[in-house]
């Protein structure tokens, strides 16, 4: 299972959450995990957004927080951006909540287990190949006749 592309969405998440509060970038890393879901973005993810966002005039710095972080406010600028873009922030807002909902009902241990055997594919014994591929087709036969008959597979 691969994860949602929320790149271009987190620009508009980020604004959100600034749109409530200001805030310094860890505090904005653990506001996208607990309030959207998202696994928690890296650095190297959030701080080029911080500074696109910035440089746009969409927030701007007001400060420093504890420990010299630097806390970030929405500019009025940044509030009409989210407003001209009200419904892409719901749409962003949608697709963080099936993640996070689809993860939670088990998605997370299936990437797991997906990636565990993709790490280890070479290694694999014919017969260890022959039963992972046994149990996958039948759990993608049981998945495609409940999501498309609403029904119990049994």
């Amino acid at each position: 299972m691969e994860r949602p592309k929320f790149k271009g969405h987190l620009k508009l998440l980020v604004l959100h959450l600034l749109s409530k509060k200001p805030m310094h970038g860890y505090a904005i890393m653990k506001g996208l995990e607990e309030e959207f879901g998202i696994p928690t973005p890296s650095a190297g993810v959030i701080y080029p957004i911080l500074f696109n966002l910035k440089r746009t005039g969409l927030i701007k710095t007001v400060g420093t927080g504890r420990r010299e972080k630097k806390v970030y406010k929405i500019t009025e600028d940044g509030v009409r951006y989210l407003k001209e873009h009200e419904e892409e922030l719901r749409e962003a807002i949608k697709l963080a909540r099936i993640y996070r909902e689809f993860s939670e009902m088990g998605g997370r241990e299936l990437r797991e287990a997906f990636k565990l055997i993709f790490d280890n594919f070479d290694n694999l014994t014919e017969k260890q190949r022959e039963e992972l591929s046994k149990i996958m087709r039948e759990f993608a036969k049981r998945i495609k006749f409940i999501v498309e008959f609403g029904d119990s597979y049994e």
